[in-house]
Order: C-alpha cells, then structure tokens, then sequence
C-alpha cells in the first residue's frame, strides 16, 4: 500500500489499523488495496476524536488515499454514475460548507450531509458528459457544444473533480444541466463525517440509514448542538468504539493558539489567568493580538464571535454604521447568515433546490446585489463549490432593543438570513478563519455566569472553539470599541461573476 505509516503516532496508527479492520466487514481491504463486492450488511460505527492539532484530519487524509487506491469510488454529491454496480463507494462529509472547503482545501474530496442526503437529477443529454468525465463512457458528441469545450471541461476535471464546475467551464449554466434535485433513494456503503460534535439525533439517524458503516471525527472540547444537554452524538458510543487521539502534532509548529486551547483543559484554571496567558503570548508571538478594539475592516468576511446575541446585534449595527450602510437596503460585500429556508412543506422541491446550492441553517455569505426579480438578491456563497446563486431572500436586519427586525428585501418565500458581522460561537464551529476577533468581554460574562456544559464551564468551551476558528491570527478583543474601516466594502475579491444558478422562482400558491 501506498500510503505512508512513518509519521503516524502511536495512538494515530492503532487508530489506522481499528478503522482498517471496520472497512474489511464493508468490503474494502485498505492494506492489500482491494475491494470485494460483498460486504457485511450490520450497522457499524466507529468514532476517532481528539482535540485541535491532534491529528485527526491528517488521519482522514490518509484513510481517503488508501481507499482510493483500493478503488473505492468517491460519491462527491454533485454527480453519481449509474454505473456503479458492485462498487464500494465512500463519501467524506461535513456539516456545512465552510467545513467542507476547509478539507477540500486539503485535497480531499469533501461535501455537505445535505449534498448527500439528496442526488441531482442532470438532462440526459448533458449526463453523457458527466459519465464520460467520470470514466464511464466514451466521449461524447452532444449538440451545441464544440469539442473544444469539451476538452475545456476534461482539462478542468482532471485538477477539479467537479462535474458541474467542468460543465461550466463548458459554458453551461447549471439550469441547463441539473433539472431538479430527488431524495437518495439508494444507501451507500461508507461515510466520513467530519466536525460530527455538530451532528444532532436526527442528522446521525439519517445518516445511519444512508451508510451501514461510518467513521464520525469530532472535537469532544467543543460546544454540542443546541438542545442537546452538552452532548455529542459520538459520546453515547460504547467505549471500544471511540478512538482516541492524544498527541497534539501541530505544537512542533509552536502554534500560540494552539498552546492557548489547550491550555483550557487545566481543571484549575481560571478566567483572569487565562487573559493574562494571552496577554503574555501576544507580547511574544505576532500572531495572538490584544486587541483593544474591534477590526471593522475584518469584519465583512471574518465575522466577530461573541456568546451574546445582544453583543451580537449591537456590533452588526455598528459595523453597518461604520461602513455608511443605509438602514433600509444592504451595500454589495455585506455579509449573512442563512437562518434557515421558510417555503410550505408543498413546495419541497423547491425547498431541495436551496439546499443543494449550499443555502442551508448557518453558511455563510456575501451580498452581491439585487436580483432581476422583486425578492431575489445575488449572492456568493462561502465555501460552495460554485458559490454564485441568484435566491428569493428574505433578509432581517436586527435592531438592539427591538424585538422585531427590519426586512429590507423579502419574496413571498425563499431562504431568510441575518447579518453575518458577528456570529454566536455556536454558529462558528465548522467554520475557519484566518483572523478570527474573539470579543472577550462575553467570554468573561459567560465565566461570571458559571455555568457548565457535560462537566466543563462553558466559559473554557466558548473560549476553545473561538480561538480555535483562527487559522493565522487570533485578536482577543478586550474593549467595547469599533475601529474606522480604511477601505469601503467590495466584492472584488470574490469574483462576482453573473450569478450561475436562479433559485426559486416565486413559487404559485395552490389551493
């Protein structure tokens, strides 16, 4: 087998060598790198946690490679072949966008549970590229498009494996292809779940019925769902199914805020030794900042993280002020939050076709401007693998005091989403920033409340999965204060081109 076992630690390469004999009963045998196409029909569940730097993304790395070089076909979410017969599939999934593109950045071929919960539905003219990229077919000849766009779309997947991204560069839309979205009616064999901490009941039954066998990596450190008491769906697993990662890897990089993580874990440690922890490091180290404000600059794509929604509101409205914003529209570069999809349950279809595109509960995403149609606004969103869409939004723009937002754009019915400035920590986890502000006054609230979560004060959780959303620079903001942007808000940086897809159009209301 090709994939190397010299860095692996001890805790790493037993973890190795458990999930390897879990893939044997799946028909998946990653030491002689074959495949058989029968497989033991019991549910199976292993899960591999560990803290921040502990290695587990590096060990999902390496399963991925090992799969792949035992041919296992890779179930992306954009397309799957109707060839695939007795393979063993794997999908590498995590609960929202930013997530994904955090491993896709990685090279692996990650998507969201709710790419994977639902399969689209492409023109059959246009699938015949799609198999033929895929390897299943022989190339196609298709009317209106050129073989030089086909060679345009073979090139593009051969370094982007993505169907749909290789169409467009074709110079297809995405509504000429892609019809319409189905609920997967067929389970597949093996699933990946990373960031599973955020995983609920319902999300970890749904994915049981998908996949016979899954591998759950999940931080214990972080904040578990809401309305879930403090646990996380891997906690209930018998002790033999938790492997446990102990060496933290990335210290040899002498990572600040890492060593501040997890420093957290000291049962005695207290909320004003910590402050003054992080005071010390950022004397020592650029990259830990006392801030004694907040960057308004950082916040239009690095939203500020706070524990309180009153904190919350109140920094969006400053923001907005800062930047010139008008109260009744939104300026190009503001960015939100998608709160969640409100259409009647008759218009599933529709409700698929949001989701699909990458506008569900929490992704992240920047206004672009207004839409062609009354409702409907353009927007980039963070992490998508095609991230411009044309939406009907429903967007609420929160005021301090005011138990009612204001709505300067709304459809009849759409996705609904609010400012995206600051965010809760909650709505954080998942996600990864190269500067994160971490607005510690709530932090400090939130130790004066004294309050615990499964055994943990919850001041030393918000803290951990705060500081760990910094990928570079951490700023440990300590005054209640805004600095002046230096540059307006822009778009440039996101290559806002002609949004790719039109999402649902007003849709008829039938009796």
């Amino acid at each position: 087998m090709g994939v190397s076992m010299v860095q692996f630690s001890d805790d790493q390469a037993a973890a190795f060598d458990r999930v390897a004999e879990l893939l044997r009963g799946a028909g998946v045998d990653i030491e002689e790198s074959l495949t058989t196409p029968e497989a033991s029909a019991r549910e199976s569940v292993l899960a591999v946690i560990g803290k921040a730097g502990s290695g587990k993304t590096m060990l999902l790395g390496r399963l991925y490679e090992a799969m792949q070089e035992a041919g296992v076909e890779v179930i992306s979410g954009d397309y799957e072949s109707r060839r695939r017969k007795d393979k063993r599939t794997l999908a590498i999934l995590a609960p929202t966008n930013k997530a994904a593109s955090v491993l896709r950045m990685q090279g692996v071929p990650a998507t969201t549970i709710h790419r994977i919960l639902y399969t689209p539905v492409y023109d059959p003219e246009y699938e015949k590229v799609a198999e033929w990229l895929a390897g299943g077919s022989e190339r196609p000849v298709v009317e209106g498009l050129t073989d030089i766009a086909l060679d345009r779309a073979f090139a593009f997947y051969q370094t982007n494996r993505s169907i749909p991204g290789a169409l467009a560069t074709a110079g297809l839309r995405g509504s000429d292809f892609i019809t319409g979205w189905k609920r997967r009616e067929d389970p597949l064999d093996i699933g990946f779940v990373d960031e599973s901490s955020m995983l609920d009941e319902q999300q970890f039954e749904d994915l049981k019925e998908i996949f016979p066998t899954l591998l759950l990596f999940g931080d214990p450190a972080q904040l578990a769902p809401v309305n879930q008491s403090g646990a996380m769906v891997f906690d209930a697993l018998p002790e033999p199914r938790k492997l446990v990662l102990h060496r933290i890897h990335r210290q040899d990089l002498d990572n600040p805020i890492l060593d501040l993580a997890h420093a957290l874990s000291d049962d005695t440690l207290q909320f004003e030794t910590f402050e003054r922890m992080i005071a010390d490091a950022a004397r020592s180290d650029p990259r830990v900042v006392m801030a004694e404000r907040v960057e308004s600059d950082l916040m239009a794509r690095s939203p500020v993280l706070v524990w309180r929604n009153v904190t919350r509101v109140r920094l969006i409205q400053a923001f907005r002020a800062a930047f010139g914003a008008p109260p009744d529209a939104l300026l190009p570069g503001e960015p939100l939050i998608c709160d969640g999809i409100e259409l009647p349950l008759k218009h599933r279809k529709k409700r698929i076709d949001l989701e699909a595109r990458g506008l569900i509960k929490g992704a992240q995403v920047i206004y672009l401007g207004a839409g062609n149609r009354a409702g409907f606004s353009r927007l980039h969103v963070i992490g998508a693998e095609e991230p411009q869409v044309s939406a009907a939004s429903i967007i609420k723009i929160e005021f301090p005091g005011e138990e009612e937002p204001f709505i300067p754009y709304a459809a009849g019915m759409g996705a609904t989403f609010l400012h995206g400035a600051a965010v809760t920590i909650h709505k954080a986890q998942g996600s990864q920033w190269r500067d994160v502000q971490v607005f510690a006054p709530d932090i400090y609230a939130a130790s004066r409340a004294g309050r615990i979560e499964a055994g943990i004060p919850l001041w030393k959780r918000l803290a951990y999965v705060a500081i760990t959303r910094a990928e570079e620079r951490l700023l440990w903001v300590v005054r209640n204060r805004l600095a002046r942007p230096t540059t307006p808000l822009s778009i440039d940086d996101l290559n806002a081109a002609p949004a790719a897809f039109q999402l649902t159009a007003e849709p008829e209301l039938e009796d």
